[in-house]
């Protein structure tokens, strides 16, 4: 077989190719950030109780820090997922996707900052030698302060994801080469991360927007890993783009 027919062939199974990754980077994304939130974090910190915090995050130190690990595999993925994504959804709006992606790593880069706050209890609690300074009870609330504003940063991500899925979202209704479905659910998860502008409201309602976002990808990566994308009406688009 000579070496344009391959290259032919790749580049021809291309599309269905991407949108499989796709899938694949959202789902270790999604599972990924299942796992350092529901079973590490929420395990570990209570908000409502510095010491108790202080002693769970000294106790199961490994699991701590490797929910912080977990944390950055997370952010990795999605970095890279919102990358491809912009490649796949750009025959449906250049501009659009590439606007949705700009949004997309922003929240990527303030919910990777914020992770700088949920390590640093580890240091303030290390009983460092400039830290005597401190009271133990001062430093069990410091550490908790960082964990706040550690969520505080995840919460201000959640808005700027908000607009990448409302954009994505759009562009998949827009586009021809996935259901259509898909882009309508993807619009109201969107709207409703949009409701973390304002955290207090956001909170209040996370249960039940974290519910249908979740229903929502899932969706989403199913299709993607099985079906991927119609690569005749993928390239008849970006002909036309």
């Amino acid at each position: 077989m000579s070496t344009d027919v391959i290259g032919k062939q790749i580049t021809e199974a291309s599309p269905r190719r991407m949108a499989r990754i796709i899938g694949v980077l959202y789902l270790l994304t999604m599972l990924t950030g299942i796992f350092a939130q529901g079973f590490v974090s929420n395990r570990l910190v209570v908000f409502g109780d510095a010491s108790t915090t202080a002693t769970n995050i000294l106790t199961h130190k490994s699991l701590f820090q490797l929910g912080f690990t977990v944390y950055l595999i997370e952010m990795a993925c999605q970095i890279a997922m919102t990358a491809l994504f912009y490649d796949l959804l750009k025959p449906a709006g250049r501009s659009v996707s590439l606007l949705a992606a700009f949004l997309g790593l922003a929240g990527c880069v303030i919910k990777t900052f914020s992770r700088v706050f949920y390590i640093a209890p580890l240091f303030v609690l290390g009983g460092a030698h400039y830290l005597s300074v401190f009271n133990p009870e001062q430093l069990q609330a410091l550490a908790l302060l960082f964990l706040k504003v550690n969520d505080q940063g995840a919460a201000m991500a959640l808005a700027f994801f908000g607009f990448y899925a409302l954009l994505t979202g759009y562009l998949i209704f827009r586009s021809t080469f996935l259901p259509r479905i898909l882009g309508l659910v993807s619009i109201i998860a969107g709207l409703g991360w949009l409701t973390f502008l304002y955290p207090p409201l956001g909170y209040r309602l996370f249960p039940y927007l974290a519910v249908f976002g979740l229903l929502g990808a899932l969706a989403l990566i199913v299709w993607l890993l099985i079906f991927g994308v119609n690569e005749q009406r993928w390239r008849e688009q970006a002909s036309a783009a």
